[in-house]
């Protein structure tokens, strides 16, 4: 069985002042202003993964009322309350699963909701349960930042290079998960306040010694997760990228 998990329970603070009136999953995108979260749920359409699970809490009725139950985008949606006992990423998971929405023996898609992507859910699956991994990660090759770097010698600038791409495999925010992860998180939960799947869980399970997979990818991903970052967003290039998950839209709309 495979369920898919959006985290949208944030507040989103670094796209304040956006999120004083949005949840972050519910910003408009592309030209057509639809909300990110319909993105991702129009993703997970098309890859065949209509069990959806989504983790609210700030603003959540702009998500119920927006989808509702999915029969529109084709899906089963349905929605869980965080619990403000158990903070962040993997609270959020591990409450989901504590009130029953997670069922054993479940391959989890955990996927952030404020990132947008091409990515081949079924491809990745496939990957994950062919290795028979706890927990897959979606990596993206190159990372390039937002400044100039500096090469210094002797307290001298000796090379510059402007926004440089490195060669780096970096998360998407996209991650594969065996239920058997979700008993980890109960440990995990005993000795952190704030527990995030990235920062504890990840790290936790590669200790372990419980394998961990990469699913490396050159598809399209972009990180929605701040004022920048949403400005700097091109709508013709979504449009443009996106435009697939919307074709067939009147067959279950």
């Amino acid at each position: 069985m495979i369920k898919g998990v959006v985290l949208a329970g944030g507040e989103g603070k670094r796209l304040r002042p956006l999120t004083y009136y949005f949840q972050k999953c519910m910003i408009p995108i592309g030209h057509s202003q639809k909300p990110l979260l319909e993105y991702i749920i129009r993703l997970f359409k098309y890859n065949r993964i209509s069990n959806i699970l989504v983790l609210t809490g700030y603003k959540k009725e702009q998500i119920t009322n927006y989808f509702n139950s999915g029969d529109r985008f084709g899906v089963q949606l349905n929605y869980v309350l965080d619990n403000p006992d158990l903070k962040g990423t993997g609270g959020a998971i591990l409450n989901a699963y504590q009130c029953g929405a997670i069922e054993p023996d479940t391959d989890l898609l955990i996927y952030y909701g404020d990132i947008i992507s091409t990515i081949d859910l079924n491809e990745m699956l496939e990957q994950h349960r062919k290795k028979c991994a706890t927990a897959t990660l979606a990596l993206s090759r190159g990372l390039q930042v937002s400044v100039g770097v500096a090469e210094i010698k002797n307290g001298a600038v000796i090379g510059w290079t402007e926004k440089p791409k490195f060669e780096i495999d970096v998360g998407m925010g996209i991650v594969f998960l065996k239920t058997t992860a979700i008993h980890e998180l109960e440990r995990l939960n005993q000795h952190h306040n704030d527990l995030d799947i990235m920062t504890h869980l990840i790290p936790h399970l590669i200790k372990k010694g419980m394998l961990v997979n990469a699913y490396s990818t050159d598809a399209f991903w972009y990180d929605v997760g701040s004022v920048e970052r949403y400005e700097k967003l091109d709508n013709s290039a979504i449009e443009s990228r996106l435009e697939y998950l919307f074709q067939n839209k009147k067959n279950y709309e």
